[in-house]
C-alpha cells in the first residue's frame, strides 16, 4: 500500500510540474501549432493528475503531492533564464524535452522497481506512455 501512495504522489507531481511548466512557456510560443500541442499535453498531464486524485483516497488520507513553491520557482526562473535570448521552437521544445525524459525515467523506475497495485500500475504506465508519446 505505502509503494501505491509514494508512486501516485510521484506521478502527480510529475504532472502537476509539467502542467506548471507548460503554463509559464505557452505565453512565449508565437506557432500557433506548437501552442496546440502543448495545450494538448497540458490536458493529457491534467488527465492523469485527475485520474490520481479519483483514486487516491482509497489508499491514503488527504490529497496528492504537488509541486512545491521552491520547485515551482525553479521551474519557472529556468524557463524565463533559457528563454530570455532565444525563444525559438527549437529552444522551447528542447526545455521541454528535457523536463519530458525526466519523467520518463521517474515512471520507468516505479514501475521497475515498485509492485504496485494493478489500478495504480495503469496509470503510471498510462503516465509513462504519455510521456513517450
Amino acid at each position: 500500500m505505502k509503494e501505491d501512495i509514494n508512486a501516485l504522489d510521484e506521478i502527480h507531481k510529475g504532472a502537476s510540474m509539467g502542467q506548471d511548466a507548460i503554463n509559464y512557456i505557452l505565453d512565449k510560443v508565437e506557432d500557433d501549432s506548437l501552442k496546440k500541442e502543448l495545450e494538448r499535453e497540458y490536458n493529457d498531464y491534467e488527465n492523469i493528475a485527475k485520474k490520481i486524485e479519483s483514486i487516491y483516497p482509497n489508499y491514503n488520507e488527504g490529497k496528492p503531492h504537488e509541486t512545491n513553491a521552491m520547485n515551482k520557482a525553479m521551474t519557472w526562473s529556468g524557463i524565463e533564464m533559457n528563454t530570455m535570448k532565444d525563444k525559438s521552437n527549437s529552444k522551447i521544445a528542447e526545455l521541454l524535452l528535457n523536463g519530458v525524459n525526466m519523467g520518463i525515467i521517474e515512471g520507468r523506475k516505479i514501475l521497475n522497481k515498485k509492485k504496485l497495485n494493478k489500478e495504480v500500475n495503469s496509470i503510471v504506465s498510462e503516465y509513462v506512455s504519455m510521456q513517450e508519446k
